[in-house]
């Protein structure tokens, strides 16, 4: 399950060391982490992580299975965490120590910034390929954190990106060794810890409105 330290300004959110699906539990845990976050004084920054070789592969569709008639309020659940991190009020990096599929990629969209590790691991949204189609709220999430054409081929085509390649499309913002992951998402996360949580959270909630409307929505 998921734990929360802190490191001086920037609180470290490990997502797991499993598969790091969204399981309501998991959902849980998560939100109650970003709770505290929210409530410790300034400066504060966050970064998320993840303990194995996986960032998250996103929804829990083993338990979805068995859960059909949840299936509003749970993906409801899932798009709120989305939105919450979107135009979270602190610095947010996701350091990617590995494979970040489907919802879990998404996660990562939407932190501010994103490092991955470069020589093994794959971001992707296989949606097409497992024959889920994007929610609006999602799709409006990938379109409006990527280039178009980036969006384009990622939604459409199911491309496993690794992290070189995520970097040269501009999916991730750095890629490097997997030893250098967490210290590269501190080098971003840090310097902007300072920065005022009110007028962080406003100006992320007025850029992205559109999305966050749409993610709200269920």
């Amino acid at each position: 399950m998921p734990t929360l330290t802190r490191d001086a300004d920037v609180f470290v959110l490990d997502l797991g060391d499993g598969e790091n699906r969204f399981h309501p539990d998991w959902l849980a845990e998560v939100n109650a982490a970003l709770d505290k976050v929210e409530a410790a004084d300034a400066p504060r920054a966050l970064v998320t992580t993840a303990g194995g070789k996986i960032y998250s592969n996103g929804l829990d569709l083993e338990w979805l299975g068995t859960h059909g008639d949840q299936l509003q309020s749970y993906v409801a659940g899932v798009q709120g965490l989305l939105a919450r991190v979107l135009e979270f009020p602190a610095p947010t990096v996701a350091a990617i120590p590995g494979h970040a599929f489907a919802a879990g990629a998404m996660l990562a969209l939407a932190h501010d910034f994103r490092v991955m590790r470069a020589d093994r691991g794959f971001f992707c949204l296989p949606e097409v390929d497992i024959h889920i189609p994007f929610t609006p709220g999602m799709a409006a999430l990938i379109q409006g954190r990527l280039t178009p054409q980036t969006a384009h081929e990622a939604m459409t085509t199911g491309r496993r990106y690794g992290g070189a390649d995520a970097a040269a499309a501009g999916i991730v913002d750095r890629a490097v060794p997997l030893d250098e992951v967490l210290p590269a998402a501190f080098e971003l996360a840090r310097p902007l810890a300072g920065k005022m949580p009110q007028t962080l959270a406003a100006i992320k909630s007025g850029m992205y409105a559109p999305t966050l409307a749409t993610l709200r929505q269920g």
